[in-house]
């Protein structure tokens, strides 16, 4: 019987695909990268550097934002997460130009920046949805406390009438 076989990972082509490749026009990645380089980050508050000062050069704070943007509408809440996913996923590579900040950059960019970031995400929100591309009508908050159980045995249950 026939498998369907993948490509060689050591075969080399003499026109490599491009990140571009990988990531379709209608993929949201791309309203992200629009929308981002729309702004301006200094009227928004944002800590911006000149990149004179002496030390390591910094990153721009566009491409720190759009990680931040992409992994929060993914779900994608840890720094240490998020560095984890500059390095395998695609859609990141593509939107930040495989730049691979660490946890401790993606941690102080949210600190000193996070009055700013909880303004932009209100704004962004309130742009997909002018947009049509979200509702906004459903707002849940979930306030539920679950006392847990350590035990690796099932509770044992009982119904009395």
């Amino acid at each position: 019987m026939a498998y369907i076989e993948g490509e060689d990972r050591h075969q080399i082509y003499l026109l490599p695909n491009t990140l571009d490749d990988f990531v379709e026009e209608e993929n949201p990645v791309r309203v992200i990268d629009a929308y981002v380089d729309s702004l301006v980050l200094e009227e928004l508050g944002y800590q911006v550097y000149s990149g004179t000062q002496a030390g390591q050069k910094p990153y721009h704070r566009e491409y720190l934002l759009k990680l931040y943007l992409y992994c929060y509408m993914n779900g994608i809440r840890s720094s240490r997460k998020m560095e984890t996913e500059t390095n395998r996923n695609i859609e990141l590579m593509w939107l930040i130009g495989k730049l691979q900040p660490d946890h401790g950059t993606l941690s102080a960019f949210m600190k000193n920046n996070q009055s700013a970031i909880k303004k932009l995400f209100r704004e962004f929100t309130l742009m997909l949805k002018g947009f049509g591309l979200i509702d906004g009508q459903l707002v849940a908050i979930d306030g539920t406390k679950i006392k847990a159980n350590c035990s690796k045995k099932l509770p044992i249950l009982s119904l009395r009438n």
